[in-house]
């Protein structure tokens, strides 16, 4: 069952697009409030009474719904998320001021790991486990994990805190081969366990991170490639790790020109035997400069040789044209 179908057997299902772009899934459907429900745009009172009678009965459904546990062994990028500060706002805040806090904060950062295509897997009290890659596989995973990492910083650092500042979060991140999948506990509490090394190098991480920032396990720097900019933060002695580990801080969006050159950087593969249609590219590209037309040229995309061939001419004809001057 999914947020739509679970909206139809209600007949509320004219809301389903709403709830998608708020990224409200059946995860986050336990932690809605009246309020949240007002500011998505669920005004009538009808409507929001039968959301929330419904949402009271969630456990059970879902456990019931949960198709039977598929164990798999697969490479996961994982997300731990920490916020700063708790312990000492649960001092200074009546508790259900601190309530609403929280959950403000759990809404935002499960709602930018929605959006991004994660699955958030468990809230651990301020903290938040999430999943890239998981339940669906996606090839683009590591690069979701980081984009929704920047924007949970940014977001969250932008939330009162109810005590007179701005909330803060740590976010660490790692990629790594795990099993996933075993359910344990019962009831309300079932959960997909995952085991391996790397749920273990995200949380160290996080705790290494500062305040506002997003640190990133070497395994998925490599993945992403030139995506985004970085500080190295060289090899960091991590507790439960032996040996050090080679960590890097994520700054932003990168400055590539293209998807492409983020990710493969200036190491194209050589080619062999494809002269001709290098010339023929560079030919026609000439042709078009010379009588002033306006296009583009098309190549296939990832795992196909002629983006190789794209991107060697467009360097080939810069060179050229550098020379030339």
């Amino acid at each position: 069952m999914d947020i739509g179908e679970w909206l139809r057997s209600l007949g509320l299902q004219s809301y389903e697009q709403t709830f998608r772009d708020n990224g409200i899934d059946l995860e986050i459907l336990p932690h809605l409030t009246v309020e949240d429900l007002k500011e998505i745009g669920v005004l009538a009172v009808g409507h929001r009474r039968k959301l929330l009678d419904a949402i009271d009965l969630l456990p059970a459904d879902l456990a019931a719904a949960r198709p039977p546990a598929s164990v798999e062994r697969r490479q996961l990028t994982l997300m731990f998320v920490d916020l700063v500060g708790s312990t000492d706002l649960s001092r200074r805040l009546d508790p259900e001021e601190l309530r609403e806090v929280m959950r403000a904060y759990s809404n935002t950062v499960a709602g930018e790991i929605a959006r991004l295509e994660g699955h958030v897997a468990k809230f651990l009290g301020d903290g938040v486990q999430a999943y890239f890659g998981w339940p669906r596989a996606s090839e683009d995973a590591a690069e979701q994990a980081v984009r929704a990492g920047l924007a949970v910083a940014t977001a969250v650092s932008g939330m009162s805190s109810g005590a007179g500042g701005l909330l803060a979060a740590r976010v660490g991140i790692a990629t790594g081969l795990v099993v996933v999948g075993d359910l344990l506990g019962e009831g309300a509490a079932k959960e997909e366990a995952i085991t391996g090394e790397t749920p273990n190098l995200a949380a160290r991480l996080q705790q290494v991170a500062e305040p506002g920032t997003v640190v990133i396990a070497d395994s998925t720097r490599r993945l992403v490639g030139d995506l985004f900019d970085f500080i190295e933060l060289g090899s960091l002695r991590l507790k439960g790790f032996p040996d050090p580990v080679q960590a890097w801080r994520v700054i932003g969006e990168g400055r590539a020109e293209s998807r492409f050159e983020a990710l493969h950087g200036a190491h194209v593969t050589p080619l062999v035997g494809r002269s001709e249609e290098l010339d023929l590219t560079l030919s026609r590209w000439q042709l078009a400069k010379g009588r002033g037309w306006t296009g583009r040229l098309d190549f296939w995309r990832a795992r196909n040789r002629k983006i190789t061939i794209g991107a060697r001419a467009a360097r080939t004809a810069a060179g050229r044209t550098n020379h030339a001057r």
